[in-house]
Parts: structure tokens; sequence; C-alpha cells
């Protein structure tokens, strides 16, 4: 089995989604002796931003395809995902590798692999809450990653930048539920 783990929080030791998706791995991993173990850093090692010539490096196409099961330490910053995980998804997302163009619509390629995703976010943004509709970070990677033909799981953790009691709660509980994951 081999697993890759990928973060793109720039806020390194104090990151939310860097902690979780740490714990998550170790989960994960620690319920599949001998599992491989990739990881890429998108902060500190940034991929350029996609251009022709940028595109002929398929290296993070490779890991990605090589992969079984994927974590992905994923902030939001301005109601998105950062620019360095889409520099990466614009490199996984390939027509002919990981979908297909059909006559009765496009055709995810890449089933049968799993993608668990730590998200960190400043606010709340759950349905319901006034932010509710700004909220374009777990919907964006649901969408890419189900055009892809993978259904992600997700563990979030919720209104960080409130203040230190509501962040050490969000954090512990999302903690928590990357133990729930590995199962």
């Amino acid at each position: 089995m081999t697993v890759l783990h990928i973060d793109a929080s720039i806020s390194g030791d104090n990151s939310a989604s860097r902690a979780i998706s740490k714990a998550i791995v170790s989960q994960v991993t620690s319920a599949e002796p001998g599992a491989e173990l990739v990881y890429r850093d998108l902060a500190a090692e940034p991929l350029p931003h996609l251009t022709l010539d940028a595109f002929a490096d398929t290296s993070a196409l490779a890991e990605f395809l090589a992969s079984d099961t994927v974590v992905i330490g994923a902030p939001m910053y301005n109601f998105t995902l950062p620019t360095q995980l889409k520099a990466w998804i614009d490199r996984i997302v390939v027509a002919g590798r990981t979908f297909s163009y059909t006559a009765n619509g496009p055709e995810g390629l890449s089933g049968g692999k799993r993608v668990i995703i730590a998200l960190a976010r400043g606010g709340i943004y759950s349905d319901g809450s006034p932010a509710a509709a700004l909220e374009h970070l777990e919907t964006y990677l649901t969408g890419v990653f189900n055009f892809i033909g993978i259904e992600p799981e997700f563990v979030a953790a919720d209104g960080l930048a409130i203040g230190p009691e509501q962040r050490e709660q969000s954090i512990a509980q999302a903690l928590g539920e990357s133990v729930r994951l590995a199962a």
C-alpha cells in the first residue's frame, strides 16, 4: 500500500491542517504495516503554476497514480483552496489519465483510490451558517475528485480564528475524527 501525503498550508508548525493530516497519515499507516509513505509539501516546495512547459513534468501525476490512499492537508484561504494545492490538482486532473471524455460525458478513471482531506477553516461555513455561501474549499475538492472518479472523505476543523478555546476544541474534535477514518 502506498500513501501519498500532501500538505498545502503556509503556516508551518502552527497549521491545523498539517496537524490533522499528519494524524490521519499516522492512523492509516499504523493500520497497514509496511505501507510506503510519499510526502509532498506544496508550501515548502511549490509546483509552478500551470504552463505548457510545466505540464510536461508528470512527477506529481505519477505519485498520485501510484498511490492507494491520498491524505491532503487543505487550509481555506480567502474562501477557497491555496494556490499551491490548485497547482497540484492541475497536474493530476489529466484527460486520458485520471478522466476521459465520452459520448455520455466525462468519466472518472481514478476510482478505487481513497482520498482523505483535512480541512482547516477560520470561520464556520456549515449549511445554515451566515457564511455558508462562501464555502468554496470542500465543495471544490468534492467536485474535482468526483470528476476523476473518487468520493473524498473529509475531516474538518472549523472556527479556528474565533478564539483560542474554539481552535483547541475544533482541532481536538478533528483529531478524534481522524481515528474513526482509519478504521
